[in-house]
């Protein structure tokens, strides 16, 4: 991992796009309800570039393409970047079923690839980014980060106001609808125009 920094904790939140909660049959949150706030291990994640296999213990990995930033020694939001949540779909429906917690779906080696660190640009409108993910060239998820639920203002606040956040933390924004399947030998790519190139490939 080429950081200058370890990064201890993704703070990731869930159904923070209305369609992408839709596509799964969960209930779409209010904005005045608290978001939902799940924890990825740091150590999960894969570096821009990377080729990473998939958990032997699934055959259903989805990608889920998130805005991400990078908390910085203030706890401001300096850097931002592409990732993947990936997530062990089956695996996640089982733990839902039972309400147990989603370790074992969302927090598996490699599931948490991750595009190229740039600075925050100082005119950027954070309810303005627009961004995509292809597999092998076919574009399969695009988002705009005034479709969330959510802001990233909203997140940062909420997360810092409840959760031991430390500098070089990941917060995950949420995934707009389009996820789906990814398998070996699958070349991923995401990107904010002019700002963020990430890929990634599958082994």
């Amino acid at each position: 991992m080429s950081l200058s920094l370890k990064i201890s904790n993704i703070w990731a939140v869930g159904r923070n796009y209305a369609d992408h909660a839709k596509e799964l049959n969960n209930p779409v949150p209010e904005s005045k309800e608290d978001p939902l706030i799940f924890l990825k291990a740091g150590s999960s994640v894969v570096a821009n570039e990377g080729t990473f296999s998939l958990p032997e213990f699934s055959s259903d990995i989805h990608h889920e393409c998130e805005i991400a930033f990078r908390f910085d020694a203030r706890l401001k939001l300096s850097q931002m970047t592409l990732a993947l949540d990936l997530t062990a779909r089956e695996v996640q429906s089982k733990l839902k079923e039972k309400q147990h917690p989603w370790t074992l779906a969302k927090s598996f080696k490699n599931s948490c690839p991750l595009g190229p660190l740039v600075d925050v640009p100082k005119t950027l409108n954070l309810q303005q980014i627009a961004f995509t993910f292809k597999i092998n060239g076919e574009v399969r998820q695009s988002g705009h980060s005034g479709d969330m639920i959510h802001s990233v203002a909203k997140l940062r606040e909420y997360v810092l106001e409840r959760f031991p956040v430390v500098e070089g933390d990941l917060l995950l924004t949420g995934t707009p609808k389009g996820v789906g399947l990814i398998r070996s030998g699958d070349l991923l790519e995401a990107e904010i125009s002019g700002l963020v190139k990430a890929r990634w490939r599958v082994s």
